[in-house]
């Protein structure tokens, strides 16, 4: 530290300034806005095409799959498996791409980095946003078609969403169950030498 020449106080120098990890402060971060996280969803939605892609190929090469509609079940447990390994993996470490790119992480409620099985139970949780309404769809009695059920269940999505406005720190309600929360994290920008 150096002191003004005009006053006498000290001023403190850049490197002072700018802590070198994150504060806890940035752990601690308010929750982002619910338009940022839909935006984040729909983007990770995005990225899990490649994770699909390759995946199914994976399966298909392996199980020796012709016909698409065979072993389907197998193929849906199996890519079940594979997102709850992307997403485990990812949200142990805090962040998947989508997340850093939207700068939200998921932390735990004492705002430390959450472990793989808490990010499991989040991963089993998170499925509240489409078996419900895949389960109605199921059990409907009548065919309904592709556009109809498409609207049941971006309808629930909605449905889901809103409802995180009525949790007191307007996380998401499996958020809420698993013990997990979504906040605004983004690292100090980098001083270049």
């Amino acid at each position: 530290m150096s002191a003004s020449p005009r006053s006498g106080t000290p001023i403190s120098t850049a490197k002072e300034a700018a802590p070198a990890v994150p504060s806890s402060s940035a752990l601690n971060g308010t929750t982002p806005s619910l338009m940022r996280r839909m935006a984040c969803w729909l983007y990770e939605g995005m990225l899990m095409f490649g994770v699909v892609f390759i995946a199914g190929y994976l399966f298909g090469t392996l199980s020796q799959t012709r016909n698409a509609l065979d072993n389907r079940h197998a193929l849906q447990a199996f890519l079940f498996v594979v997102f709850g390994i992307y997403f485990v993996w990812f949200w142990a470490k805090g962040q998947t791409l989508a997340m850093k790119t939207w700068h939200i992480r998921v932390v735990g409620r004492d705002g430390q980095t959450i472990s793989q099985g808490r990010a499991l139970v989040r991963y089993v949780l998170s499925w509240l946003w489409f078996l419900p309404p895949l389960a109605a769809l199921a059990l409907a009695p009548a065919q309904l078609s592709g556009g109809e059920s498409s609207v049941i269940v971006i309808g629930w999505v909605a449905v889901w969403a809103v409802l995180s406005r009525f949790h007191p720190q307007r996380q998401f309600w499996h958020d809420a169950i698993a013990g997990t929360r979504l906040v605004h994290f983004q690292l100090p920008p980098s001083k270049k030498k």
